[in-house]
């Protein structure tokens, strides 16, 4: 990944007095895949029309691989596909006819159409269901076809807007197999979702939001354990520490121990015996500092191991459910 695909510069978009998306800024690196998440009403799918042209911004901009929102907008729209998060279908059509039409929207025509399609058909696993009607489609198949149709022009940015919702387990599944082999073919992608557990599987970054501004964005592995401003709660590490005999020392010791730095935010004990949960204090960076003063008291240190919040547990820790 060579540097941002997709870069919002403080993005803001009112509906009268209401603001549904206040000042946002966040980078899509090229070839990533970077989950967009926040409670409903909080601003995701006002945002993601905004980057699809659908709404115009009423302040602020983006830049999709080189070209600016508010300026190049037609341009853009041959860079991205958008899926927003209800797609309607013409029932009465086949699949082949209903992607066939959308070639001819987008200016697809002859072979090119034929290749596009079959091409699209193919990468989606809809080549088997080329014949069969829009209408009679399952929800995972309906799902696949919305995909299939916006990558028949081939664009380098695909905006998802809860393309998982109201999908069965395998279909969810399958979906993510799907997202794999878009990051195989060079894609970039941002992927809207209420399924944090997938989007963890799927993304390599996020950007929470939430009463239409920006509460994080960056990795994962980041997400509530201190990586970002306002969201930096300090870095959580896993400490398994035993006295040697001759100290005499106890559990309770080790964790009033600790709790004395002045470092250290909070302590508490872990699911595994003997072990501590240890929060350092916000933007303090050495950490292994507590490992030299353990063994300098007379501890062996066992363990020393950051822990991961997983993205379930840090959303519900950075958010409050406020909605724009």
């Amino acid at each position: 990944m060579s540097g941002p695909m997709v870069e919002l510069q403080g993005l803001s978009r009112s509906f009268g007095k209401t603001v549904a998306v206040a000042d946002v800024s966040f980078t899509v690196p090229e070839g990533s895949a970077v989950g967009f998440i926040g409670p409903n009403g909080a601003g995701k799918s006002t945002t993601l029309k905004m980057l699809a042209t659908i709404l115009r911004p009423s302040r602020g901009d983006a830049v999709i691989d080189g070209r600016s929102l508010t300026r190049d907008r037609a341009l853009i729209r041959r860079l991205i596909g958008y899926m927003p998060d209800v797609c309607g279908l013409y029932e009465e059509m086949m699949v082949h006819e209903y992607l066939r039409f959308f070639a001819a929207v987008y200016g697809i025509r002859g072979n090119d159409a034929e290749k596009a399609v079959t091409e699209s058909l193919d990468l989606t696993g809809l080549d088997t269901k080329a014949d069969a009607l829009c209408g009679n489609l399952s929800r995972g198949m309906s799902q696949r076809l919305h995909l299939a149709r916006v990558l028949l022009h081939d664009p380098k940015v695909l905006l998802l807007d809860e393309p998982a919702a109201g999908l069965d387990p395998r279909a969810r599944v399958e979906f993510k197999e799907l997202v794999v082999a878009l990051r195989r073919l060079g894609k970039t992608l941002l992927i809207s979702s209420h399924i944090l557990s997938e989007l963890a599987a799927m993304c390599d970054e996020v950007a929470i939001i939430e009463k239409g501004a920006l509460v994080y964005s960056g990795p994962i592995r980041g997400v509530g354990v201190g990586a970002n401003g306002g969201a930096d709660e300090g870095r959580v590490f896993q400490v398994r520490a035993l006295a040697e005999p001759e100290a005499g020392r106890s559990f309770g010791d080790l964790s009033e121990t600790v709790r004395s730095f002045e470092y250290v935010d909070a302590v508490r004990e872990g699911d595994e015996r003997e072990t501590l949960l240890v929060r350092f204090r916000a933007g303090y960076a050495d950490v292994h500092r507590l490992c030299a003063e353990l063994i300098g008291r007379g501890y062996k240190v066992e363990r020393f191991a950051e822990e991961q919040v997983g993205l379930e547990e840090a959303f519900i820790r950075m958010t409050k459910g406020l909605v724009s």
